[in-house]
């Protein structure tokens, strides 16, 4: 396991199979895939399979989500982080990192996707050296939008996600030590 960041609230690590309870209340939630598509997980077995997924970018890509986990509980939060985007082009884009986060529901709206957001950037600008961060949430998650404007990317227009047919809002960022 790989800490990569923690606050007196949270710690952000590697997602491990050991979150396999924590990440199907997440992704099971109605209320979470509201803006997702409305597809929740199913069952413990696929959500298996997507921590296997996730697991794998971080050996593929040397980077993939992070599980926040609540530093006076130990209780899983939720997940927050960078993902490579490689295997669907996405608004004129491919082969790119986005950033990204998801929370329970008993999370929201107390600061961590903006402070997990944070430390997130901080890794891709100045351990990975990335040229520019993308983000993206659908049109009428307001919530999420708010944060990645927070998190200093700049709002560049909106795209249809064909595969879902969802209207999304494009999110960009320059890395700052590289103007």
């Amino acid at each position: 396991m790989t800490v990569f960041a923690q606050t007196d609230r949270f710690i952000l690590r590697t997602i491990e199979e050991m979150d396999l309870d924590g990440m199907y209340a997440l992704d099971s939630d109605p209320m979470v895939h509201k803006y997702l598509g409305k597809k929740p997980v199913s069952s413990k077995s696929k959500m298996e399979e997507i921590i296997k997924y996730i697991r794998k970018q971080y050996v593929d890509y040397g980077v993939g989500r992070w599980a926040v986990i609540h530093k006076p509980s130990n209780e899983f939060m939720g997940w927050s982080g960078l993902k490579m985007n490689f295997e669907k082009e996405m608004n004129g884009h491919r082969n790119f990192y986005d950033i990204g986060y998801r929370f329970r529901p008993q999370f929201w709206g107390k600061g961590y996707a903006t402070e997990t957001g944070k430390l997130a950037l901080d890794y891709a600008f100045n351990t990975l050296n990335l040229e520019t961060m993308y983000g993206m949430a659908e049109l009428e998650n307001a919530a999420s939008r708010k944060v990645l404007c927070k998190l200093g990317l700049q709002y560049k227009g909106d795209f249809l996600y064909e595969e879902e047919n969802i209207p999304l809002a494009w999110y960009e960022i320059n890395n700052p030590n590289n103007e």
